[in-house]
């Protein structure tokens, strides 16, 4: 199957990127590659360093950019090693850092992956496939206290107990191995009402699985402070959440980062001696616009948030 995915809010994500000449930028999450393909056309001496842990991902962009030569370099790896990974790369400092935390539609379509419960597949939900853990040994290996802690936290759910109550009922007779026999018991725990279906409750279901298998929320705040560290003056980063946990700790994250004297205000002059690291740039996050949402019903959920190092 082709990779294939739409970039979301492209043109506000290289605009707010500031993409200038002779400077070196990072593509965490680079997926198909078209924010990076833009990033490489808004400027024709810039260059860019491409990390993803999903090896379909590698491949596919390594092909969609090869045009650009010598001004690519791919790396697979997790985001969250983003210092390790320019360390490697003998590159000390770059000018822009983008990560795109959404899983992709190429991940979501193929089916075998097992994100999407609208196909039949075996539970495996690894964004990089040389993880040990999966989809399969959450649901199947997991306490029911623990089952439902994740769905609770990670999937917003408030079903959360009926349903981890459920999965593990469920397993002691047969082992949940795909995605139908997960959503089967979703839908069977949670109550039916005029307006929900039930679909909604297997999505939040899903993606809390998801971001368990992954560890997608625990490594967030260190990959940011780590991704400021690796800025040059006036470099920014990008981030593009899809979920309100994620936009939650980029937001508190920035603002922490943003964060200069924390003395008592009675204090007549400053002892903690902490300055902000960062700027701002968006007060509020940029979502999609309507023309957006019309090309692509996957930006619904997007944000963008940008801070500019100081």
């Amino acid at each position: 199957m082709q990779f294939c995915h739409i970039p979301v809010l492209l043109k506000p994500t290289i605009d707010n990127l500031n993409i200038r000449p002779n400077k070196i930028y990072v593509d965490c999450t680079i997926g198909g590659a078209g924010h990076s393909e833009k990033i490489l056309e808004s400027n024709k001496t810039c260059k860019l360093v491409g990390i993803d842990q999903d090896d379909d991902a590698i491949e596919a962009s390594t092909a969609r950019l090869e045009r650009f030569g010598k001004r690519v370099t791919i790396v697979k790896s997790n985001f969250k090693d983003i210092k390790q990974v320019l360390s490697d790369l003998k590159i000390q400092k770059v000018d822009g850092i983008l990560a795109d935390l959404g899983v992709s539609s190429h991940q979501i379509d193929t089916a075998n992956r097992g994100f999407s419960f609208r196909f039949d597949a075996p539970l495996d939900m690894r964004m990089d496939r040389s993880r040990k853990l999966t989809a399969k040994e959450v649901v199947n290996t997991y306490s029911e206290e623990k089952l439902k802690k994740i769905i609770k936290d990670f999937g917003e759910e408030k079903f959360a107990g009926s349903i981890a109550k459920k999965i593990v009922k469920v397993r002691k007779q047969t082992p949940i191995e795909t995605t139908k026999q997960l959503e089967e018991i979703i839908l069977s725990s949670v109550p039916r009402y005029r307006g929900n279906d039930g679909s909604s409750n297997v999505q939040r279901t899903f993606q809390a699985i998801r971001i368990e298998v992954n560890g997608e929320l625990e490594i967030l705040e260190d990959f940011i402070k780590d991704a400021v560290e690796c800025l040059n003056e006036n470099g920014r980063l990008a981030i593009i959440t899809f979920h309100s946990l994620e936009d939650r700790i980029v937001k508190h994250t920035f603002l922490d980062l943003a964060t200069g004297c924390t003395c008592p205000s009675d204090f007549p002059v400053c002892v903690c001696g902490r300055k902000p690291q960062v700027k701002i740039i968006t007060k509020h996050p940029i979502i999609a616009d309507e023309e957006e949402l019309k090309q692509n019903r996957r930006s619904s959920s997007s944000k963008l948030r940008v801070i500019e190092k100081i």
